[in-house]
């Protein structure tokens, strides 16, 4: 099926020089002299950390980097999917894209093969962040509370179910209060007009809010709680139990058991060449020192600290890189491998859902369609991810 190339967002790029001087190479690394990623809205950590890797290509490769922010996950993809772009960092909405579900289960997209470079876990968690002043303590206690979503933002709406599973509760059980955007539900939390949104410990507006009249707190998700995981991992496959020791509110020398999941996850799709997909990864391992202290969150990219057996698989390219970095296992390979299979169903099922003449209503059409997903995976004895 041709794909139509989805509206972008309005872009604003870096202070990085956009000018095309010849790119220095160092050790084996080959890059060329300008590039553009894409990234979430300015200031995001997912921004930051994008401009911060920009400026070690800089100065190490000559390389001029441009970092495109855009407001969603599509805008974020479709310069990468139309070839304007060498990378996107991305956060779940990268799984969700290779699943083709929400967004991407619309007749324009469908399964996207993305493919992991390098992704970032660190010091922070990511999880429900609930005013003090509600006198929340566990996540089961967010009965009746109000729970914000954003319109038109099914990752940041998935995270937020997927924590209030671990307390047995639906968005049934929650007083949903929808917002126009991630900014505007966190100053709707400041304002007193919503209990509880979803964020990373380290994001600005936590930040805020811990230091404002309603305080902030993050109720914890114990990881001896093994209902209560599988539970959380049932609405989002993405998430691992994950120490946080870094953020609002959070003391190194009093971590909080939560959950996480990659972010920013840097992806290619699986047709990029692979050595400009190993070029990007070999400089973002050998430039680490240089950028990993120039913004929050950056330290995680380390070739070690990589999150292993995820939900994407990683781009043969990056692969190289991390072998040559000592870090890759069989076992990781063959899990690997697997996605690689369950990208190929995913897209076989997508041409001959499309072949059997689907709804033309976009409803209709996404719930045809993840019927047909669901019957393909069954078939070839993968889980469906999203039956819940």
């Amino acid at each position: 099926m041709i794909h139509r190339l989805m509206a972008l967002a309005p872009v604003v790029a870096t202070s990085i020089s956009l000018l095309a001087l010849p790119a220095a190479h160092a050790q084996d690394v080959k890059l060329p002299p300008t590039m553009t990623f894409t990234a979430y809205d300015t200031g995001t950590a997912g921004f930051n950390i994008a401009v911060a890797v920009g400026k070690m290509m800089k100065d190490k490769y000559g390389t001029d980097l441009r970092v495109l922010p855009a407001g969603n996950d599509v805008a974020r993809l479709s310069p990468l999917r139309a070839g304007r772009a060498a990378a996107s960092a991305m956060g779940s909405g990268s799984y969700f894209a290779q699943e083709g579900v929400f967004e991407f289960g619309a007749k324009e997209w469908g399964p996207q093969a993305l493919q992991l470079v390098l992704s970032t876990v660190d010091c922070n968690g990511a999880s429900l962040g609930v005013a003090k002043d509600t006198g929340v303590k566990e996540v089961k206690d967010l009965k009746g509370k109000r729970v914000g979503f954003v319109v038109g933002s099914p990752a940041l709406n998935q995270n937020s179910l997927a924590i209030l599973a671990f307390g047995g509760l639906k968005q049934s059980d929650v007083k949903s209060v929808e917002f126009s955007s991630y900014g505007a539900m966190w100053k709707g939390l400041l304002n007193n007009d919503v209990d509880a949104a979803f964020a990373t410990t380290i994001t600005g507006p936590a930040k805020e809010a811990e230091t404002s009249p309603r305080g902030l707190v993050w109720p914890p998700l114990p990881h001896n709680d093994k209902a209560g995981w599988e539970r959380v991992q049932k609405v989002g496959s993405f998430f691992s139990r994950h120490m946080a020791t870094c953020g609002a509110g959070i003391a190194k020398d009093k971590p909080i058991e939560m959950g996480t999941y990659p972010y920013p996850i840097f992806v290619v799709y699986g047709t990029q060449a692979p050595d400009q997909v190993y070029a990007v990864t070999k400089a973002m391992i050998t430039g680490y020192d240089i950028y990993k202290d120039a913004a929050a969150g950056a330290s995680g990219l380390a070739a070690d600290k990589q999150t292993k057996k995820w939900v994407l698989p990683v781009h043969p390219g990056a692969v190289k890189a991390l072998k040559e970095a000592g870090q890759w296992s069989d076992d990781q390979e063959a899990h690997n491998n697997a996605l690689f299979k369950r990208q190929a169903v995913l897209a076989a099922a997508w041409a001959d859902f499309g072949k059997a003449s689907p709804p033309s209503d976009d409803k209709e059409f996404l719930a045809a369609w993840m019927k047909a997903r669901a019957a393909a995976l069954k078939k070839a004895g993968m889980p469906d991810g999203f039956e819940g």
